[in-house]
């Protein structure tokens, strides 16, 4: 098995905006004053009293279980609430296949049942790629985020997110930690080559940030002109980081369904986890009808992020306004985070 490589990926540290999603791998080096907090830190997974949402029944004739049908259309992508959202552009998008909700910790299981799949945050790190980590840090592990008591600096990511050896999609806050009793929450600490390797398994692929935008609107060519915070969506409700009244349900990930389903039937297309989509990460659109699931000349592999669209459970109004279908943010390819998971989708002829 391949193993795991630390970078220093080039657009994140340029981007600030990027901070509460991107958590990338520049910071790590920077730790060694935190990682004695990690263990009191560690996440664990939420206690909620509704650890399964039921799913309505599929019609019997669903050619695609657990798929809903994408129609055709165009539409204006992107926004002007952040810079990374423009230039907006008309782009075209045929007919899909979705899932109608993230990829659960029992269907990812069911793969790594039927594989043997390993997953990039337990595999080893690469020690020869990267020099000067810490002892902690040179373990298998992925992104945790915790709740601090109170922040001295709200740009210092370092107060929210820490680098947990061990946590994994398994154990999301670490060792201690389990999805025993979570089948039905997204499945989260998989990254861009893990997605894709569940997708190729079922026959599937990722979605283009155009085919999430698209499914997230609900198939409507003009969105939404209110950013208000969604009610019907899983995301922060307080202050972020330091307080959230969970007027929602949930303090952390809630299993999917929970909330409303959009105009065509999908769940949790906004909040709840951040998802990955197959486009290689640009600060800016393009404008036009490109999948960009192509690396630019310019950019090697190991500096690679991802598109990543929906806003999550830690998405707020003080701080993270991206519980918006147009938001995006990077992701680097090879880090696991405690916040994102992803779906797929399917070119097949329609219903």
């Amino acid at each position: 098995m391949k193993s795991r490589r630390i970078k220093l990926p080039l657009i994140a540290v340029l981007l600030a905006v990027a901070v509460a999603a991107a958590a990338g791998w520049w910071w790590l080096k920077h730790q060694a004053s935190v990682q004695a907090s990690v263990q009191a830190a560690v996440q664990t997974v939420p206690p909620t009293s509704n650890p399964a949402c039921n799913l309505p029944a599929e019609k019997a004739n669903t050619p695609h279980a657990g798929m809903v049908w994408v129609p055709a259309g165009s539409f204006v992508l992107g926004d002007t609430v952040y810079p990374e959202e423009q230039p907006a552009g008309k782009v075209q998008v045929a007919g899909f296949w979705m899932d109608r909700s993230e990829v659960s910790n029992d269907a990812f299981a069911a793969f790594v049942k039927a594989t043997g799949y390993v997953t990039v945050a337990e595999r080893p790190v690469d020690l020869t790629l990267h020099t000067g980590l810490t002892p902690e840090m040179q373990k298998p592990g992925a992104v945790v985020f915790s709740m601090p008591d109170k922040i001295n600096n709200s740009g210092d990511v370092r107060q929210w997110w820490r680098y947990v050896p061990g946590a994994d999609w398994r154990h999301p806050g670490g060792p201690s930690t389990s999805i025993e009793g979570h089948g039905a929450f997204p499945v989260v600490h998989v990254t861009y080559a893990d997605a894709l390797a569940y997708a190729k398994w079922i026959g599937h692929k990722l979605p283009s940030e155009a085919q999430w935008e698209w499914a997230a609107r609900g198939a409507q060519a003009q969105a939404a002109s209110e950013h208000a915070q969604p009610l019907q969506a899983n995301t922060w409700q307080g202050l972020f980081p330091v307080a959230n009244s969970g007027d929602d349900g949930y303090i952390g990930l809630a299993p999917s369904g929970c909330y409303t389903p959009n105009a065509l039937g999908l769940f949790d297309m906004i909040g709840n986890a951040w998802e990955l989509t197959s486009d290689v990460w640009l600060p800016f659109h393009q404008g036009d009808n490109a999948s960009h699931d192509q690396l630019p000349s310019e950019l090697h592999r190991g500096d690679v992020q991802r598109t990543i669209k929906g806003g999550s459970y830690l998405c707020a109004p003080n701080y993270c306004m991206r519980y918006r279908s147009a938001a995006r943010q990077p992701q680097d390819e090879d880090l696991a985070v405690s916040h994102l998971g992803f779906r797929t989708v399917l070119n097949a002829p329609a219903p």
